[in-house]
């Protein structure tokens, strides 16, 4: 969560222009390539913005998941957003989040599309419904929704 401030330098105190990041790009080895693929691209439904192939049957699909943030948690926050939203469950390391208007249809459509069911959709303190699932290419993800 953030105060909506962004972050400045000094004392100056007028909004942050645009940071020097331009894009966040999640890159994923999945070794059943084409399941994975299907998953994401079809059943979630994140559109393919570019493609590529090389020697050696070589494949690369950039699918589009609308605006990225990086999150960064303590490990006492991921403990709290564990017994939050999990009934016992861990979180990854890394865990993909992805926001979505109906999270716990979405996260039904995934089960039944083949991804693992981590936990099942449930209102937060922070007023969100999030769910978890192990996708393709073993990918934690959070889906969330948010109330307000």
């Amino acid at each position: 969560m953030t105060d909506g401030t962004g972050a400045g330098s000094g004392g100056d105190t007028a909004a942050p222009g645009p940071g020097r990041v331009r894009q966040l790009r999640l890159v994923v080895e999945a070794d059943d390539f084409d399941a994975a693929l299907t998953f994401f691209r079809d059943v979630l439904g994140m559109p393919e913005q570019e493609s590529y192939s090389g020697e050696g049957g070589a494949e690369v699909r950039i699918l589009d998941a609308g605006r990225a943030t990086l999150e960064l948690s303590n490990p006492a926050q991921v403990r709290f957003i564990d017994r939050v939203e999990t009934d016992g469950g861990r979180s990854d390391r890394i865990r993909v989040a992805l926001e979505v208007a109906d999270s716990a249809a979405v996260t039904d459509e995934l089960v039944a599309a083949g991804a693992e069911l981590e936990a099942s959709a449930r209102e937060t303190p922070w007023r969100s419904v999030n769910g978890r699932v192990r996708a393709p290419a073993g990918l934690q993800l959070t889906i969330f929704q948010e109330l307000d």
